[in-house]
């Protein structure tokens, strides 16, 4: 898997963060994130890892979602400038990428792997089911992802899959034992509902839940230089710090 480190200069090696690119399950890149990465990395202190995981429709799903617990996996027992052990380790990711940030979660407990510290998605696409009301609610408000696009999305990911497998759609999940998470969504967002459902679901499930809904917000507000989004990352590193000690 093509993956690259992000580490700021005082930034301590063995906390390491998995970062997964957003883009429908079928674009993007670890590459389109490398500004993002550094912001994070800085903020928070940590060595970011960004994969560029499988994309559909040429490996649809679960391939990309197989390629994110291989990251992690090896994550864990490498970092960016040797093979070490890391002492805390973290999931993060936009939209595609914060769905599969829950399913990466889900499956790696599933499997019996390690988990991470804490974990944060961000404006996750966690229901491929498409059953979300803010699809149809939040049309007119989001200015970067118009809810026509989201049947092709899960069509090439999915396809004739069952569409509420909790790794495809982890708004399904059974999310006992996970470690806590912070959920970030815009306010404005057509997929605002599935950050909504999932943080309910993980609370019900006993989780450690921070749902933040930032008021006036669009998808990935983080990435876009707003004030807000600095406010934003601020809020990850702080949240990545407190966590570090939580193993």
């Amino acid at each position: 898997i093509p993956c690259e480190w992000v580490i700021a200069p005082d930034a301590d090696p063995d906390i390491r963060l998995l970062y997964l690119h957003g883009g429908g399950y079928v674009s993007g890149s670890g590459g389109n994130y490398l500004p993002f990465a550094a912001e994070i990395s800085t903020a928070a202190k940590c060595a970011v890892l960004l994969p560029d995981y499988r994309l559909a429709p040429e490996h649809p799903f679960p391939a990309g979602l197989d390629d994110c617990i291989s990251a992690f996996v090896w994550m864990l027992f490498n970092g960016p400038g040797s093979a070490s052990r890391a002492n805390a380790t973290f999931i993060a990711g936009d939209s595609a990428g914060g769905g599969l940030t829950m399913a990466t979660l889900l499956a790696l407990k599933e499997r019996k792997k390690p988990l991470p510290n804490a974990a944060i998605p961000m404006s996750a696409f966690t229901d491929l089911t498409l059953a979300s009301q803010s699809i149809k609610t939040k049309a007119d408000k989001e200015l970067f992802m118009h809810p026509s696009c989201l049947p092709k999305f899960v069509d090439l990911y999915a396809g004739k899959k069952d569409l509420r497998n909790p790794l495809a759609s982890p708004v399904f999940g059974d999310y006992r034992g996970i470690p806590p998470l912070l959920i970030q969504v815009g306010e404005y967002e057509v997929i605002l509902d599935d950050s909504i459902r999932v943080a309910e679901k993980a609370k019900a499930d006993g989780v450690d839940v921070t749902l933040e809904v930032w008021p006036g917000q669009v998808h990935v507000f983080q990435i876009r230089g707003l004030p807000e989004s600095r406010e934003a990352i601020q809020h990850m590193a702080e949240f990545i710090r407190s966590h570090i000690a939580s193993h």
